[in-house]
């Protein structure tokens, strides 16, 4: 599922528009194709449409958290293999576990990781 060009894409759905457009900035200067959604409602229809190689996803937003967003996706037979990277300032064992039990690949504490060490996760995943 290679974007235009054969640029890879992702989907940030995160409600902070300054960690939202800091990943698109670097991820599209890394060369990806980058779209971006501000809920976990708008994320999972955007997910159907712009069909992204990986979504980084938010756990707590509006309109549907990141939990949401994860079980949409594994009920949707057209999406539920798209890989799923999870997102948090949250350290909570209990949501990595229900993040991981739902799907998601891998589970990022955003405080824990610098932008490029996101960047070297998600081409490991793409890798794979």
């Amino acid at each position: 599922m290679e974007g235009e060009g054969g640029k890879e894409k992702i989907l940030i759905i995160e409600d902070d528009r300054f960690i939202s457009k800091m990943y698109q900035t670097k991820l599209s200067l890394e060369g990806y194709t980058v779209e971006t959604a501000e809920n976990g409602a708008q994320g999972v229809e955007k997910i159907k449409s712009f069909l992204p190689d990986i979504v980084l996803l938010d756990i707590i937003m509006p309109e549907m958290d990141g939990f949401g967003v994860l079980e949409a996706i594994r009920d949707d037979d057209t999406i539920n293999s798209t890989p799923v990277v999870v997102m948090s300032n949250l350290a909570q064992e209990d949501h990595l576990k229900r993040a991981k039990a739902l799907g998601a690949k891998d589970y990022i504490v955003k405080s824990q990781l610098t932008p490029m060490d996101v960047v070297k996760k998600i081409k490991e995943i793409l890798a794979r």
